[in-house]
């Protein structure tokens, strides 16, 4: 007896410490953020009776703001999207498997654009300026970016050579087959240096990907464990990742990192 007791008090210290670990929205109907009411709509339990409150309210927060904003203002576009969403549903929160189907989609329109121009929608020129050097964060100074060349070497594809990876991805792209041996993974570079995505598995199996600053890029690659390694502007960035499944990985940001 004395044990179960022990057992069912260890039980409910974990769960009052897991709610305390939780966010606080005990004052949530007089939050006047935007955020803060669309991560309560995302967490809240679906028949939370605050939800028929904030859910209009945070409605109309958008709208005003999406009324009132500069037209560079790069928040728009993420409003005009939150408020699509919650037209058509209780919150904003999205599933990976839609999540996925949404990056799917925009990089067919992408790559199906590229074989109608029949030319890349990234014009790259090497350039000795923005990859010569890059800043160590650890030694405060500019070092050689060794990468350049190599770089500069896997950006220079044919035509050909251009239209065969594009088809490839395309195929890749459509391919809902969960028996096929590869699937695509997408690069996106946030960061201000041009970067290489290496990507390591057993045996010989190696791939290198260049990705432009601020741009990304896709590779069809065989399924299985990899490691992802990159220098983002002076950074080391290495990450184990089992590729089942179409994926898309993000690195560095404005500044890096």
């Amino acid at each position: 007896m004395k044990k179960l007791i022990l057992f069912l008090s260890l039980i409910l210290s974990f769960t009052m410490s897991a709610q305390k670990k939780g966010k606080d929205y005990s004052n949530i109907l007089k939050s006047k953020s935007i955020y803060e009411i669309n991560a309560f709509l995302r967490d809240a339990h679906p028949d939370d009776p605050r939800r028929s409150v904030l859910k209009p309210r945070v409605m109309e927060m958008m709208k005003e703001y999406i009324k009132n904003a500069h037209p560079a203002d790069q928040k728009v576009k993420d409003m005009q999207e939150m408020l699509a969403l919650l037209r058509r549903r209780p919150s904003t929160k999205i599933s990976f498997d839609e999540m996925n189907a949404i990056i799917k989609q925009k990089q067919i329109a992408k790559y199906k654009a590229e074989l109608a121009a029949k030319q890349s929608t990234v014009v790259y020129t090497p350039s000795n300026s923005q990859n010569t050097f890059v800043v160590n964060p650890t030694a405060n100074s500019a070092v050689p970016d060794a990468e350049a060349e190599e770089f500069n070497m896997l950006m220079a594809v044919s035509p050909v050579e251009h239209k065969n990876k594009t088809v490839k991805i395309l195929n890749s792209l459509f391919d809902n087959d969960p028996m096929s041996k590869e699937c695509i993974v997408l690069i996106e570079n946030k960061s201000d240096c041009n970067i290489i995505v290496r990507m390591e598995s057993v045996g010989t199996i190696k791939y290198r990907l260049a990705v432009p600053a601020h741009n990304e890029s896709s590779i069809v690659i065989e399924k299985g464990s990899y490691l992802f390694t990159s220098l983002v502007c002076g950074a080391q960035y290495a990450s184990q990742k089992t590729i089942e499944r179409p994926i898309m990985v993000s690195l560095g940001s404005s500044p890096a990192k």
